[in-house]
């Protein structure tokens, strides 16, 4: 049974997640949505609602399996297709078994906002993760009214402004595991962290790095698509000597919040219309300056000399490195954390939720651009050999 209409809002809410099926929840290392549905999820509950969470085999407790572990594997090959599906028709099986949702909300990528908007009786959301192009605007436009539709940011819903969009969310990042950097770190070096691939423009962080004379430390998958391949062995790989550039394939979250924290700035230097930098937010709690190009998301993201900085080209992300220590690393957290918790996310998502089970079609303000105060969190990961 699928759904039930639910219009109480101070009433526990039944809701199926479904996240992507390639990593466990919490991802070990590389899987922001993950992150982000795991996230969501743990909120949830923690404030009395009733979720059933669909992924990944090797999750935390707590989490419906409709797949083994190791499927990152097939992404970019032509099995990755077939192993979504499989996954899905699983997750559609365990739903019908299920007794009524109130809402179901899809994390999965295209084919979890069809299946989903195939189902009836509970509303659907689908929370959209990626840039729109005219082949992901056509593909929306087809699902119709049957799924609403979140942004990630305001950026990423102006590429397509007339999509049937019920709000947007900014998207979490785990404060509680990230510790706050303090004013001065030695030894001083740059990051970048990201996915390794032309439009991520490691080569131009390298560039930067060498410019300002420091250290840089590149984090991050190659992403698996033969340009992405040849954009590593073309253009970074060779550039990399243990020394002054540093390549690290995969973080843990232990390690990722040792190396933020204790870096000079984050680098972002995007040429494509990024709709959300979870690295950059992941900097901005830790009180780590980012430093991005004007692209996607980045200026809803930053604020400019609060938060980071952000710049039009390489001449000016060199200058604004030398900026840094206009950043007060406390309050660089504090402005970030009042925006991007995971409790900030969560009340904005059910926000959504309770629009769309009144059947209100707008779309809210749901994505906070004001300034709470959140108390700093600090953890403390253990030391990482090569920062010394």
């Amino acid at each position: 049974m699928l759904g039930h209409v639910n219009t109480r809002e101070d009433a526990p809410l039944r809701i199926a997640l479904i996240a992507p099926p390639w990593y466990p929840l919490p991802p070990r290392g590389y899987g922001g949505v993950e992150l982000v549905v795991t996230l969501l999820a743990r909120e949830l509950r923690h404030r009395g609602h009733r979720v059933v969470l669909f992924g990944a085999e090797g999750s935390e407790p707590g989490i419906t399996v409709c797949t083994q572990s190791g499927l990152d594997a097939h992404l970019g090959q032509a099995t990755q297709v077939m192993h979504e599906m499989t996954y899905l028709a699983r997750v559609v099986q365990r739903m019908q078994a299920l007794e009524a949702f109130d809402v179901i909300h899809d994390h999965a990528g295209f084919g979890g906002a069809l299946v989903a908007g195939l189902l009836r009786g509970a509303p659907v959301l689908h929370t959209v993760h990626g840039s729109i192009g005219v082949s992901e605007r056509d593909f929306y436009d087809a699902l119709g009214a049957d799924v609403g539709l979140v942004a990630i940011s305001d950026s990423q819903r102006r590429q397509a402004p007339d999509l049937g969009w019920v709000g947007v969310v900014h998207n979490a990042v785990d404060v509680d595991g990230l510790r706050v950097s303090t004013a001065e770190q030695s030894p001083r070096y740059l990051l970048c962290l990201a996915r390794i691939c032309e439009d991520k423009g490691q080569h131009v962080a390298i560039e930067v790095a060498r410019r300002c004379g420091l250290r840089l430390i590149l984090a991050g998958k190659v992403e698996e698509t033969p340009q992405g391949r040849e954009y590593f062995r073309s253009q970074v790989e060779p550039l990399l000597d243990g020394t002054r550039v540093i390549y690290i394939p995969s973080v843990t979250a232990a390690t990722k919040a040792r190396l933020i924290a204790r870096a000079t700035a984050m680098l972002a230097p995007i040429s494509w219309p990024e709709p959300f930098g979870l690295s950059i937010v992941e900097a901005m709690v830790s009180g780590t300056p980012a430093i991005s190009f004007r692209q996607g998301s980045a200026v809803e993201l930053i604020e400019q000399g609060v938060t980071g900085f952000v710049v039009d080209c390489a001449d000016e992300m060199v200058a604004a490195v030398s900026r840094t220590d206009e950043i007060d690393p406390p309050t660089c957290a504090r402005a970030a954390r009042a925006r991007f918790s995971p409790q900030v996310m969560t009340e904005s998502y059910l926000r959504v939720y309770q629009r769309r089970l009144r059947r209100d079609w707008s779309v809210g303000a749901d994505a906070p651009h004001c300034q709470t105060k959140l108390p700093l969190v600090s953890t403390d990961p253990p030391t990482l050999a090569l920062l010394g």
